[in-house]
């Protein structure tokens, strides 16, 4: 499974980048906002310092607009993949932007038809929101499951499942086992995974028991 940051802070990039985990970014108008700089320079910053997929979004709702703004976005970086909502004119941009050589990730992606109607447009990308769902009461996971599912039985759609809206760590474990191609999570939740209260037990008895030797290794 590949791990991609749901952010647009540049400092947290580059801090967890370094740890080699990290696969690629996924941003939204929201996350950009968050910056308080101008969105192409935020986007062409973070396409420097990750070198994997980037996905910066159209905020336009027609698809002239849609169209001609992913075109500009896709001229920032080789490795930015244009995001487009899961809407008619979002997936008639979609067909569009491939057209080009353009990627394209779908995003605001909800049931498992939008997701197949995704996927004929040729996204290479698809983007389930699980925690929208859960806040919601409806199961974010099951849809992950009908996805790749329907994904799995059509060796045709080349779309990758990119699962969003992860609250937790156990929401990258359930999409993982699911199959799930990837997961895009706020920077705290990777943070999160590296963290479980036996393996500090543990390394504080290490580290106990190795300062009573005196030694040094360097």
């Amino acid at each position: 499974m590949k791990f991609f940051l749901d952010t647009a802070d540049i400092a947290e990039i580059r801090d967890l980048g370094a740890t080699g985990l990290v696969d690629g970014i996924t941003t939204n108008p929201s996350l950009v906002a968050k910056s308080g700089r101008q969105f192409v320079d935020v986007v062409k910053e973070i396409c420097s310092v990750i070198p994997g997929p980037v996905s910066a979004e159209v905020t336009a709702k027609d698809h002239a607009t849609m169209l001609a703004e992913g075109r500009k976005l896709a001229k920032i970086a080789g490795n930015v993949v244009v995001k487009v909502p899961l809407t008619p004119d979002g997936l008639k941009t979609c067909k569009k932007l491939r057209e080009d050589g353009t990627r394209v990730n779908v995003t605001l992606c909800f049931s498992p038809a939008q997701a197949i109607l995704a996927a004929k447009a040729g996204a290479n990308y698809i983007s389930p929101f699980i925690g929208r769902l859960d806040d919601v009461g409806v199961d974010g996971m099951a849809l992950i499951a009908d996805i790749v599912q329907i994904y799995d039985a059509y060796p045709e759609f080349e779309t990758e499942v990119l699962v969003a809206s992860v609250r937790h760590p156990m929401h990258v474990v359930d999409a993982a086992k699911l199959g799930a191609d990837i997961a895009t999570m706020p920077p705290s939740i990777l943070r999160q995974m590296f963290n479980h209260p036996l393996t500090d037990k543990g390394l504080a008895a290490f580290l106990a028991d190795w300062a009573k030797t005196g030694q040094s290794i360097l």
